[in-house]
């Protein structure tokens, strides 16, 4: 762009150069003789913050147009990661579709089996057995935990702070070795079937479970005292990325980036399902809706988790872990290697599938990152004609551009992280 025009003052007094001649002063614009900064324009830079990046915490292109240092406009590009989950679950079976699951959220694996599972289940009208329905809610509670500390950790590190990144990773290791004992898996765990898990919590997984949640406390106490009153962490957090309760509602956002905003909606209170109406916890709001309220919604929505987990453990009674539903369950191997049916029907059931009645289901639980719903089509087959996941990242980047125009290139960093994205969910 042309810059404008600009008068300079002559007249100056000269001055002996270097090499011992006379030279003119140098010459200033009037404006700044007369204490006014000129209006030179400038031109706006477009910058590619990612896809390979770390602080766009997956393979998500964020072209930004600044005008110094401020964000103008903020243009989220996704497709880096796309897996296509939705289409392949319809060249699946039922259960074929668990491990597609938990690739969609690698940091919470297990809250997005369940949630699949659940679906299925409600279209089957299949009512799981008591001790699964509470292994299944320690499951969606260990795994909101597990999707916060990373969550943590990472955005500390975002901000410049590498030591609550041990402490946090230092528990979720813990939960890694929790996921290894029950699935055999640390990320990919693919625990629960139709109508059931995969098997039932090995001996001694639930002391070891107790002594997570006993350590937990201690860690978040101590991260609370690294950042919370940490100056530099309020500087970067608070009045960062405002969204008020009625922008937050109409871009959809859910889970912690909705109550940070001060809108008290949480499925396990508003939709219970699963007994969570009979359990006590607390929902944690906001009232500002910046990062920092983010940051303080999911700080107890951990403490809160763990009072649900104790409850969980105390109440997980014993009994089957499978519903005894033929259509469903696979029978024993006793029977199998005695009882011609019983082979038949072990067969037919794991080559040929489940079948789900005509019909479709929409079920939604409470993700670590929001309301994550889950719509699945039968038409009697062993197969879904369709399925459709409701991720809540995807709608939480959705809102992304809305809250950082007018920031500063460094407040998109802390925008983002505080949104808590996984773009498997968002490439699905």
């Amino acid at each position: 762009m042309s810059r404008r025009t600009v008068e300079y003052v002559v007249g100056r007094t000269p001055h002996l150069g270097v090499d011992g001649r006379l030279v003119e002063a140098p010459m200033l614009p009037a404006e700044l003789e007369l204490g006014e900064e000129p209006a030179l324009e400038s031109e706006h830079m477009l910058l590619n913050l990612g896809p390979q990046h770390p602080a766009t915490h997956g393979v998500l292109r964020l072209v930004v147009e600044l005008d110094g240092e401020t964000v103008l406009r903020c243009i989220p590009h996704i497709g880096y990661l796309h897996s296509g989950f939705e289409k392949l679950g319809e060249y699946r079976t039922w259960n074929q579709i668990i491990p597609l699951t938990d690739r969609m959220d690698y940091l919470a694996p297990l809250i997005y089996n369940c949630a699949f599972a659940m679906s299925v289940e409600k279209l089957m009208g299949i009512q799981v057995t008591e001790r699964c329905t509470v292994l299944r809610v320690i499951c969606l509670e260990l795994d909101r935990i597990f999707s916060h500390l990373l969550w943590l950790g990472t955005t500390a590190v975002d901000a410049g702070a590498t030591t609550p990144f041990w402490y946090t990773f230092q528990q979720r290791e813990a939960i890694y070795k929790l996921h290894e004992a029950f699935t055999g898996q640390r990320i990919t765990t693919s625990a629960t079937r139709i109508g059931g898990m995969m098997a039932d919590v090995p001996e001694g997984w639930t002391d070891e479970l107790r002594s997570f949640i006993d350590a937990l406390p201690r860690t978040l106490d101590e991260v609370d005292r690294l950042l919370t009153n940490n100056s530099i962490w309020l500087g970067r957090n608070q009045d960062v990325g405002v969204i008020g309760p009625e922008d937050a509602i109409n871009c959809g956002l859910t889970g912690p980036n909705l109550r940070g905003s001060g809108v008290p909606y949480d499925l396990r209170k508003d939709n219970p399902y699963y007994d969570y109406e009979t359990y006590e916890f607390d929902v944690p709001v906001g009232e500002h809706g910046d990062c920092y309220d983010r940051y303080l919604v999911r700080m107890e929505e951990m403490r809160q988790s763990v009072r649900i987990l104790r409850q969980a453990l105390d109440r997980l009674p014993g009994g089957p872990i499978n519903v005894d539903d033929p259509r469903v369950s696979l029978p024993r191997k006793t029977d199998c290697m005695s009882d011609m049916e019983s082979m038949i029907h072990h067969f037919k059931l794991v080559i040929e599938g489940i079948k789900a009645p005509p019909g479709d289901c929409y079920f939604a639980v409470e993700s670590s990152k929001g309301e994550l719903g889950m719509y699945v089509v039968g038409d009697g087959g062993p197969k879904p004609v369709r399925w459709r996941v409701r991720p809540p990242s995807f709608v939480s980047l959705s809102a992304l551009p809305r809250m950082v125009e007018g920031q500063l290139i460094a407040d998109l960093i802390m925008v983002n992280a505080s949104l808590d994205i996984v773009l498997g969910e968002i490439d699905r």
